[in-house]
C-alpha cells in the first residue's frame, strides 16, 4: 500500500519563494541528492529505504514542499521538517511500530545527504553506456567516468591528462598536442562530445579544452548498438558544461612552467525570476612556450550556451563553440637513434631538441559548432529527445619532420610537410523513452534513430627537406615547396536505427540492445580523377545481466558487438567488408551502502576482425585477414572516504595478440600496448585547525613496458611518474578574500625522463615536469 507524503511542521519551513528544479526520473538517491543540492537543505535518510526505488522526480518552478512531494510521490515514503533547513525521510511503518528517537524523529542510520556538498570524485551516473539515466551499479559494462571535482584538484591542461588516472586507458603523455590518440583495452577510440561524435579527418581533429568540461566518460568495449560505427574498445565522451540553475561566477589566473599565460572564466545562471531562461558563458585565452625549443602554443575558446523551459516538461539547451588555435601543435617526434637508442657517436638527443624551421614550420586549427538539446517530458511514461550539433573545422599545417639520423650521428635528414584541410559535420541523435511496467517487470526502454554526415577535403604535400647539422642548427633555411601527396574529399554517411530495453525483476537487471546502420562513403581522388562509392550495413546487439544484492554488491555478463566501416577494394576488386568487434565480458560493481565509493572489477576477451593488412609480396597486396585479441583483467575504485580525503586506484593487465596478419606480425603484441598499468591519485583536505582550507593532492601512474612496433623487435622501458597537487581557499585567511582560491599543481614532480611513445617514424619524449600556479575567484 502506497501512503502519501505528509510534510509534518512544513508550515514553519516552507518558504513562499519558488526555485526552478530540473530533476529528471531516477533512482530515488539521486534524486534527493540533486534536490538537497538546489534546495539548499539537509537530508537525513537511510540509505536502505531508498535502494531500488525511482522516483519521478521534479521539475518547474517549485515550493520545497512541492519538489519533495513529487520526488516522493509512490515511494511510500513520509518526510518531516526538523527545521527550516533540515529534512528527515523515514517509512510511515518504522513510525508505526515505536522506533523513534529521542526528539521523536523515526531513528536512522546516519546517511547525511549535506546542502552544497560536492560529489567528490565519486560518481555512480553517467548515460553514456545506455543514453538514458540507468545508474551505473545496473550498467553491465565497463564505465571509467572523471568527475569535475576531480578535474578541479588536478586541473589536466589536455583531455589525455584528464583520464591518466583511469583503468585500462593507453594516452600518449608527450608535449605533441596536434592530435588527442586513445586506446582503450588495446584499441583506438572515437571521442564524443555530448553523446554526439566528434568526427574527424587526418589533422582536423576537434578540440576541447577541458575547463570547458563537467566530466569525461569512457565506456569500455563495443558500442556500435547504440553509436554505430566505431572501435572494439569503446568511446570517450565528453560531457560539456551547461547552464545551471544556481548563480554561479567564477574567474581564473593561471601561469607556470615555459612562461605560460592563461585567463579563464565561468558565468552561468537564471535570467529571470521564475527560472524559465538560465544561460552559461565560459571562456578561455592562452599562450605558452613548451618543452620543445622555439615552439608556442596559442589558444582562443569560448563557449556560451542557453536553456529554455517554457513549462514543466520541456527544455531546450542550445550549445556554441568557438576555438582558435593559432598555434595548434607541433611534430616532436625524433628517430630513435638519439631516443630509444644511442646515436653513432653515443648521444641522446635533448628532450628540449627543435628540428623544424622557425619561417616555415605551424599549426593554425580553427573550428565552431552550434547545436541543441531538446527534452519534453509528456507523461509519466513518455519522454523524447533530440540531439543536434553542426560543426565546421580548418587546419592550415607544414613541418619539417626529421626522417633519418645519418652515418655522423650530427646531420639530421628531414622532409617536408603540409596539409589543409576543411571538415564539416552534422550528428543528429533522436530518442524516445518509456518508463513503465508489465506485471512484475519494470521496463526502461528506447528507441533511437541518428544521423550523422561528414564532408572531408584533404590537400597534402610531401617531399624532402633541407637537412639540419645539429652540431650547428640553423632553424632560417630556405625550403622548396614540396610536390603534391594527396588531394582528395570524401563524403560520408551514416543512418542508425536502435532499440534498447532494461528489464528488472525482483533483484535482476537484465539490458538487450539491438541495432541496425547504413552507411555509405564516397571519395573523390583529384590527382587520379577517380571517384569510388561505398556501401555498407551491419546489424550490432548488445545483453547484459545483472544482479543488485542488497548490500551495494552486483555482478554482470555481458556481450556486446561492433563495426567500422573498411574504405577500399581487396585483390579481386570487391569492397572490403566492415571491420567488425565482439566482447565477452564479466565482473562486478560494488556501491557499499552508507559509504560514498564506487567500486568495479571486470574480466574480459575482446576481438576485432578484418582488419587490413599489407602483404610482404612484391608487389605489396592489401588483405583483409587481420585479427586482433584483447584479453585481460581490470580493476577501479573511487572513494571520497570522508569530507576530508578522496582516493582513486587503477590496475589494469593486458594480453593484447595479433591472431592473424598478411604482414609477417602475426603471433606478436601490438605497438604500444603495455601489459601493466597502473595508478593511485590521494586528496586530503583539511576541515579545521590550523591547517583549515589546505588540500594536498599525491599521485602515481605506472606505464608498463611495450613494443615500438608490430615487428616486436625493440621495447620502450616502463615508467613511473609523480604528480602532486596543493590547493588553499584564501577565504580562511581573511573574511575580505572569501571565494578565492590559490592552486599549485605539479606534473612528474621528480622530472623524469622517459619516452612516451614510438612508431616507424621514431619516438617521442614524454613530458617533463612542470608546474602551473592558478589564483581563482568564485562568487
Amino acid at each position: 500500500m502506497a501512503f502519501a507524503t505528509t510534510p509534518i511542521l512544513a508550515q514553519t519551513a516552507e518558504k513562499t519563494s519558488r526555485v526552478a528544479y530540473d530533476i529528471s526520473p531516477q533512482p530515488l538517491s539521486q534524486a534527493l541528492v540533486q534536490f538537497s543540492r538546489v534546495a539548499g537543505v539537509q537530508l537525513f535518510f537511510n540509505a536502505d529505504l531508498a535502494r531500488g526505488v525511482s522516483s519521478k522526480g521534479a521539475k518547474g518552478p517549485l515550493t520545497k514542499t512541492e519538489a519533495l512531494d513529487r520526488i516522493l510521490a509512490g515511494s511510500g515514503l513520509i518526510y518531516r521538517f526538523t527545521n527550516a533547513t533540515t529534512v528527515t525521510i523515514s517509512n510511515p511503518s518504522d513510525a508505526a511500530t515505536g522506533s523513534v528517537a529521542a526528539d521523536g524523529a523515526t531513528a536512522l542510520a546516519p546517511i547525511v545527504v549535506q546542502a552544497g556538498k560536492e560529489n567528490g570524485f565519486v560518481s555512480t551516473d553517467g548515460n553514456v553506456a545506455s543514453k538514458s539515466d540507468i545508474p551505473l551499479l545496473e550498467t553491465p559494462q565497463s564505465v571509467q567516468v572523471v568527475t569535475r571535482a576531480q578535474l578541479d584538484v588536478q586541473k589536466p591542461q589536455t583531455v589525455r591528462q584528464a583520464i591518466a588516472y583511469s583503468a585500462g586507458i593507453t594516452t600518449p603523455d608527450s608535449p605533441d598536442n596536434r592530435l588527442d590518440n586513445f586506446l582503450v583495452r588495446g584499441f583506438q577510440v572515437d571521442q564524443y562530445y555530448n553523446g554526439l561524435k566528434l568526427q574527424q579527418g587526418t589533422w582536423s581533429t576537434p578540440k576541447v579544452d577541458p575547463f570547458f568540461l563537467d566530466s569525461v566518460e569512457v565506456l569500455q568495449g563495443p558500442a556500435s548498438v547504440l553509436y554505430g560505427q566505431g572501435s572494439p574498445g569503446g568511446i570517450l565522451n565528453l560531457v560539456g558544461k551547461k547552464p545551471t540553475d544556481e548563480p554561479l561566477h567564477e574567474i581564473q589566473l593561471q601561469s607556470g612552467s615555459y612562461n605560460r599565460a592563461q585567463a579563464a572564466f565561468d558565468f552561468s545562471g537564471p535570467v529571470n525570476d521564475d527560472g524559465t531562461l538560465l544561460y552559461r558563458l565560459t571562456g578561455l585565452g592562452r599562450t605558452t612556450g613548451t618543452q620543445v625549443e622555439n615552439q608556442r602554443e596559442e589558444r582562443v575558446e569560448i563557449a556560451p550556451a542557453v536553456t529554455i523551459k517554457p513549462d514543466e516538461g520541456t527544455k531546450v539547451t542550445i550549445l556554441g563553440d568557438y576555438l582558435n588555435d593559432p598555434r595548434g601543435g607541433f611534430w616532436s617526434r625524433l628517430p630513435t637513434a638519439g631516443t630509444l637508442v644511442p646515436t653513432s657517436r653515443g648521444t641522446y638527443f635533448p628532450t628540449d631538441l627543435f628540428t623544424g624551421d622557425k619561417g616555415f614550420d605551424h599549426m593554425r586549427r580553427q573550428q565552431e559548432s552550434i547545436g541543441y538539446e531538446f527534452e519534453h517530458q509528456f507523461d509519466d511514461i513518455w519522454t523524447i529527445r533530440q540531439n543536434l550539433r553542426f560543426q565546421h573545422m580548418s587546419v592550415d599545417y607544414a613541418e619539417l619532420q626529421p626522417a633519418s639520423l645519418a652515418a655522423d650521428g650530427h646531420t639530421l635528414n628531414r622532409s617536408a610537410y603540409t596539409a589543409q584541410e576543411q571538415l564539416n559535420t552534422l550528428a543528429i541523435d533522436n530518442q524516445a523513452e518509456a518508463d513503465f511496467d508489465t506485471g512484475a517487470l519494470a521496463h526502461k526502454a528506447l528507441f533511437g534513430l541518428d544521423y550523422q554526415y561528414k564532408n572531408w577535403n584533404n590537400f597534402t604535400r610531401y617531399g624532402a627537406g633541407p637537412s639540419l647539422d645539429l652540431n650547428d642548427p640553423d632553424y632560417t633555411q630556405p625550403v622548396t615547396t614540396p610536390p603534391v601527396f594527396q588531394s582528395a574529399k570524401q563524403r560520408q554517411s551514416q543512418v542508425g536505427l536502435y532499440a534498447q530495453d532494461q528489464l528488472k525483476f525482483d533483484q535482476w537487471a537484465l539490458l538487450l540492445s539491438g541495432r541496425q546502420d547504413w552507411t555509405s562513403t564516397d571519395s573523390d581522388n583529384y590527382m587520379t580523377g577517380a571517384s569510388t562509392n561505398q556501401d555498407d550495413h551491419a546489424f550490432t546487439w548488445r545483453a547484459g545481466l545483472t544482479y543488485l544484492f542488497d548490500n551495494g554488491f552486483a555482478p554482470y555478463v555481458s556481450y556486446s558487438t561492433s563495426f567500422s566501416p573498411t574504405i577500399g577494394v581487396g585483390p579481386t576488386g570487391a569492397p572490403f567488408k566492415p571491420t567488425t568487434g565482439k566482447q565477452y565480458e564479466v565482473g562486478f560493481k560494488y556501491q557499499p551502502t552508507g559509504f560514498d565509493s564506487f567500486i568495479t572489477a571486470s574480466l574480459y576477451d575482446l576481438r576485432q576482425r578484418n582488419y587490413v593488412t599489407q602483404t610482404l609480396t612484391v608487389p605489396v597486396v592489401q588483405t583483409q585477414v587481420g585479427e586482433i585479441r584483447s584479453r585481460g583483467a581490470q580493476v577501479s575504485a573511487v572513494a571520497s572516504i570522508t569530507d576530508e580525503l578522496n582516493v582513486t586506484a587503477s590496475y589494469a593487465y593486458l594480453d593484447n595478440e595479433i591472431l592473424k596478419a598478411s604482414d609477417g606480425t602475426a603471433g606478436n603484441r601490438v605497438a604500444n600496448l603495455p601489459a601493466n598499468t597502473a595508478s593511485l591519485w590521494a586528496d586530503y583536505k583539511f576541515q579545521d585547525g590550523f591547517a583549515e582550507g589546505l588540500g594536498l593532492g599525491i599521485g602515481a601512474r605506472y606505464i608498463g613496458s611495450r613494443y615500438t612496433t608490430n615487428a616486436n623487435t625493440a621495447k620502450i622501458p616502463d615508467h613511473t611518474v609523480f604528480d602532486a597537487a596543493l590547493n588553499y581557499d584564501l577565504g580562511k585567511v581573511s573574511k575580505e578574500m572569501h571565494g578565492a582560491t590559490f592552486a599549485l599543481n605539479v606534473s612528474n614532480l621528480f622530472d623524469k625522463k622517459f619516452i612516451s611513445d614510438c612508431t616507424a617514424a621514431g619516438c617521442v619524449y614524454g613530458m617533463r615536469r612542470t608546474i602551473f600556479a592558478t589564483l581563482g575567484y568564485k562568487w
